[in-house]
């Protein structure tokens, strides 16, 4: 298992706001989005990086639920956590949430591959994303045996 971690903060603004008066769905989407990069770049895919060795993160397949609607004026958070790692994919899951009440407003959970723009093919995840999830793996419980 692995710990959840901050990964974007903001607020909702007038247009973001569609005709029945709450966060347009392409809103939730950009948020992820930015969630995702931020989570990239805790585990060293940065943009830069990423460019300068020819490589890119993709989106797989994602799904998302709305759970709340989310007004203008809202302050929004997300958290991701990692569920799954690949020799060359990514999953996580990002949760949105209203920041007045921290009650999960949206999720979608993502399947993100390393990939290679010149051979056009997924490639191993490089060893530095390896070294820096550990940092994110939550210790396992202990069990203690009762005495008698």
């Amino acid at each position: 298992m692995y710990t959840a971690i901050e990964t974007y903060r903001g607020v909702v603004y007038p247009w973001n706001v569609d005709h029945v008066g709450h966060m347009n769905v392409q809103f939730y989407t950009a948020r992820f989005d930015e969630a995702s990069w931020q989570f990239l770049g805790r585990l060293g895919l940065t943009p830069a990086s990423l460019r300068d060795e020819g490589r890119a993160a993709v989106a797989a397949d994602q799904h998302t639920q709305y759970r709340r609607e989310v007004f203008g004026g809202s302050l929004v958070h997300v958290t991701t956590e990692l569920l799954e790692v690949g020799r060359r994919s990514l999953r996580f899951v990002h949760r949105m949430y209203d920041s007045a009440n921290d009650e999960e407003v949206a999720t979608t959970e993502i399947v993100g591959v390393y990939f290679d723009l010149l051979r056009r093919v997924s490639v191993e995840l490089p060893a530095i994303v390896r070294e820096r999830i550990e940092t994110l793996r939550l210790d396992p419980p202990v069990l203690t045996a009762k005495i008698a």
